[in-house]
């Protein structure tokens, strides 16, 4: 009997034992539980406040590139100009650090396409500041010569980045070309170019006319921008380009196009 009641003692106290330990699982997971439920509304609240401002900047960019559109000419106006013409604009981030410029005279159209400093929102708002200096160079200061608006400018990019007293390197790369109207067969245009190149296409060749190599914006030792002026025949085509088509990598090594294969292909498409 006391060999029976001992062993009852020692099963009571294992069963004890393994209550305890099974209470203090229990008691040790329920906290787990509470503290990953926890975490995980922690997580949801942050995760819901990251998209909030996901949704936030983004209707933000989204604004800004309708702002951005505002000041590219409209299609329409470029059409009537240039009754064969295409315009090649696709801005990586939403909004762009290039544009395309148009202000037309009375006999005269001045055309452009412009990169400026940095890519999406600083880009943009680079553009906006030199799409206006080009508008204030023409309208405000009658510049109409392509070297002579180049050089205002930068004057005028230069002035409103110096407000700030801050040292503002931004500022943009351009083609200018002027396009003056003619009843013959031949055409009159200049051109000025900030580190950005013209291309003509005529008889089949491409021709090449290289820019300053200087941008609008600050610079060590700034030079007045050279006007070239020349004739053209009617077939002949011309090209204002950014480095953006050129810089693009794809293919199936992820290569650069690079301007080798731009050339070739505008003059593959070019009639």
């Amino acid at each position: 009997q006391q060999t029976i009641k001992m062993f009852y003692g020692v099963g009571l106290v294992l069963v004890l034992v393994v209550l305890v330990i099974a209470y203090r699982g229990y008691r040790v997971k329920k906290r787990d539980n509470e503290i990953i439920s926890q975490q995980k509304a922690v997580v949801e609240e942050q995760k819901h406040i990251v998209e909030e401002k996901n949704k936030e900047i983004l209707d933000s960019i989204n604004y800004a590139k309708k702002l951005q559109e505002a000041i590219l000419p409209p299609l329409e106006q470029i059409n009537e100009n240039f009754k064969e013409n295409f315009v090649y604009y696709k801005p990586k981030d939403i909004v762009a650090g290039d544009f395309y410029w148009l202000h037309v005279l009375n006999n005269e159209t001045l055309i452009a396409a412009a990169d400026c400093t940095g890519h999406g929102v600083p880009g943009a708002m680079v553009s906006v500041v030199c799409s206006n200096a080009l508008n204030r160079s023409v309208v405000e200061f009658g510049k109409t010569i392509p070297g002579e608006i180049l050089d205002k400018s930068r004057e005028l990019v230069l002035e409103t980045f110096s407000r700030s007293g801050a040292d503002v390197k931004d500022g943009m790369d351009i083609s200018l070309l002027s396009v003056k109207k003619s009843n013959g067969d031949s055409v009159t245009v200049q051109w000025s170019g900030a580190n950005n190149p013209l291309w003509y296409i005529s008889s089949g060749e491409l021709q090449e006319i290289t820019a300053n190599k200087q941008p609008i914006g600050k610079v060590d030792n700034p030079k007045p921008f050279v006007t070239h002026k020349f004739e053209l025949k009617r077939g002949d085509m011309l090209f204002l380009i950014t480095d953006g088509y050129a810089d693009q990598f794809g293919g199936t090594n992820g290569k650069k196009y690079k301007y080798k294969q731009l050339k070739e292909l505008l003059v593959s498409m070019h009639s």
